[in-house]
């Protein structure tokens, strides 16, 4: 059997064996673009959001060594008017490129190895087809394309793992390159590709302001198209796998759900989800994604006030990111843009196009950027995150004393970091404060209530027996004024779904007397 061509179907029919949700949809989109000026398509994820698995599976669809027609029955694509057209219809290239940087780590000759074993197993499969001297890859598809009259469908899965492993502008990097311009950008491309499918964390870099292969078309993290709900699951998979193997979906929105991915508002990390059903419980899965040290290391570059800004989206708030100037490559880091936008690919910060801000989305990836900053010495930080748990309880407990000492010690630890001068950065204060609340409660901030907007909303999650809380901040005037204003605009009137008691909390700062104030009511 050959490693790189035809590789037939059994990989997704393994797939399919277990608790596969039906993304065969993207089979449509993909076949749409087949022999246009188009037909070349990078996707790039963060890991671990089904990327390798639409790869199988548009494998087992194109390749023409075998049959896959029985493994499609039933899911979306066979309801397509094309799902005939290009069934099992072309020769596949697969290449996982994460096997050739395992294998050849630190390799020079990297490149002329992955053509070399691509000419080898490509030759032997079209053996009438001859190899003159001096060929290289793309010589030899062109002769067996202009013999045969077939078009290959490529398939590249982690198309940039050598990006990653391989400095900018080394010679490995720069033989890369002009290997895939080769094949893709060459005059020939159309006459021997039928389609070509990228997959990969990064986009294409960028080369001063356009990409080394400007004639693909990207799917991104940040720009996904029309491929969104393709890469992920949607919220109604998840209510259905909930429903199937009777987990609580509130917990599993609570832990993977978060990300607004292009149209697609709310989308959740897939492998996570499928582990936490295999595990029969919620819990931080994304360690696995072997990310962290990265994570690390950009969080440490304290460009332009990041520390405070990651404080800020710790404590369920968003900041603005403009991603346009990024390279696309994780080893030029400039700005704190670049910071961001980073980590957006890397799936540790969602990104909401319309709003053009970045946030955590979820409790798993907020528990792995807190390991991160422990890390990296931000005690002042850990120590007001490690004492929330006992501030949460004051309040609850409705201890006015104990919790404008708390909020106080927050404020003093953190003022290096934070700008304290309005009621966004209040906000910020209280919810680092408050940070293990969101362990029980889902944390809403500037609720619409109808009638203005409520500062703060704590929400319990489902099957957690605590009052709900709702906070309203001042500056410059004081706390009573603050629980008036919760009662007048009746922002309790927004938890219509909620029964049982409520905690209204106001918290005044006054600047010139530096002291923070608190009333807390329990109705």
């Amino acid at each position: 059997m050959a490693a790189y061509i035809n590789l037939g179907n059994e990989a997704f029919a393994s797939a399919l064996r277990g608790n596969y949700v039906d993304k065969t949809g993207l089979i449509a989109e993909i076949n749409d673009t087949l022999f246009k000026e188009h037909r070349f398509s990078c996707v790039s994820r963060c890991r671990r959001f089904g990327k390798t698995m639409a790869a199988k599976m548009l494998c087992a669809y194109y390749d023409h060594s075998c049959d896959s027609r029985e493994l499609f029955k039933g899911l979306e694509i066979e309801k397509h008017a094309d799902f005939d057209t290009h069934l099992n219809k072309y020769p596949v290239i697969y290449i996982d490129m994460t096997n050739f940087v395992t294998r050849y780590k630190g390799n020079k000759d990297i490149v002329r190895i992955i053509q070399k074993s691509l000419i080898k197993d490509i030759s032997q499969e079209y053996s009438g087809v001859p190899i003159e001297d001096g060929d290289d890859l793309m010589d030899l598809l062109l002769r067996i394309s202009l013999k045969t009259g077939e078009k290959f469908f490529v398939i590249i899965d982690e198309w940039d793992a050598i990006c990653r492993e391989f400095a900018p502008g080394s010679t490995e990097m720069d033989e890369y390159v002009n290997l895939l311009r080769r094949m893709f950008k060459s005059s020939d491309a159309m006459r021997v590709f039928s389609g070509v499918y990228l997959t990969g964390i990064f986009p294409i870099k960028k080369y001063k302001t356009e990409s080394a292969l400007n004639n693909f078309w990207e799917y991104s993290m940040v720009q996904p198209r029309n491929l969104a709900r393709f890469y992920g699951f949607t919220k109604d998979e998840v209510r259905n796998l909930c429903m199937r193997h009777n987990m609580d979906f509130d917990e599993m929105v609570k832990w993977y759900d978060g990300y607004n991915i292009g149209n697609e508002e709310s989308m959740f990390n897939p492998s996570s989800v499928m582990q936490a059903i295999s595990a029969k419980e919620c819990d931080s899965y994304w360690a696995a994604t072997g990310a962290f040290d990265a994570v690390a290391r950009y969080i440490q570059m304290d460009f332009e006030g990041l520390k405070g800004d990651v404080v800020q989206m710790l404590t369920g708030g968003s900041c603005p990111v403009d991603t346009t100037g990024f390279q696309n490559d994780p080893a030029i880091i400039q700005t704190k843009n670049d910071v961001f936008t980073v980590l957006i690919h890397l799936g540790y910060l969602a990104y909401n196009k319309a709003e053009k801000r970045c946030y955590i989305p979820n409790v798993e990836v907020a528990g792995e950027l807190k390991n991160a900053i422990e890390n990296n010495g931000w005690k002042n930080v850990m120590d007001t995150i490690n004492a929330s748990e006992r501030l949460l309880g004051n309040l609850l407990d409705g201890d006015c004393e104990a919790v404008q000492e708390g909020i106080e010690l927050a404020h003093e630890r953190n003022a290096s970091i934070l700008e304290y001068n309005d009621e966004n950065s209040l906000a910020c204060v209280i919810g680092m404060a408050f940070y293990s609340a969101r362990n029980k409660y889902k944390i809403i901030r500037e609720l619409p209530t109808g009638k203005g907007f409520a500062d703060m909303i704590f929400v319990p999650w489902r099957n957690v027996n605590l009052p709900a809380i709702v906070i309203e901040l001042k500056w410059k005037q004081d706390a009573k004024t603050a629980l008036d204003q919760i009662r007048e605009r009746n922002y309790p009137s927004s938890l219509k779904e909620y029964v049982g008691d409520i905690i209204l909390c106001g918290i005044n700062y006054d600047p010139k007397s530096k002291e923070h104030t608190c009333v807390i009511e329990r109705i």
